[in-house]
């Protein structure tokens, strides 16, 4: 898909999966509608819906990663953008309606290129630039067996006197 054609839960997808510095983890909600994340963005926890191309308060993220930003045109026919983000390969050029999705795009553009694959309508972990798929069991972390004064979880004792 052509990062020049995304839109709404794409978009906000592939945003989100370009902030690996900060996201943990994606998941879907409102039925598959709604891009949702976990993650720390120094020090600021978010847990839950991620919609930068319909809010300014998520694409800040993204804002505050530009290195440099040059808006080349903004008009009612839409805006240009060009743009170097940290952690990005190179600068891009974003267009959109407005502002903020030319932004986006000129983001996800810098990280990814001018082509991304379809949206996984999965819950997926972050590690690096790399997803991976995960189960609902592994959500909330890895559990560790807790420690007991009398054994371990799984150790078979004799049975009490």
């Amino acid at each position: 898909m052509n990062v020049s054609d995304l839109t709404g839960v794409a978009l906000d997808y592939w945003v989100a999966r370009g902030l690996h510095d900060f996201v943990r983890e994606i998941y879907f909600t409102d039925s598959g509608e709604t891009v949702s994340i976990r993650g720390n963005d120094r020090g600021r926890p978010w847990d839950g819906r991620f919609t930068p191309s319909a809010s300014w308060e998520a694409a800040a993220l993204v804002l505050e990663r530009a290195r440099r930003l040059e808006v080349r045109e903004q008009s009612d026919q839409g805006a240009v953008c060009v743009a170097e983000f940290e952690g990005g390969r190179r600068p891009a050029e974003g267009r959109g309606d407005s502002l903020r999705i030319a932004l986006l795009r000129a983001f996800v553009a810098s990280h990814f290129g001018d082509t991304v694959g379809d949206v996984l309508r999965e819950r997926q972990a972050l590690t690096g630039a790399r997803a991976e798929t995960i189960s609902e069991q592994t959500v909330g972390g890895v559990i560790e067996d807790l420690p007991s004064p009398d054994g371990q979880i799984g150790d078979i004792q004799s049975p009490p006197r």
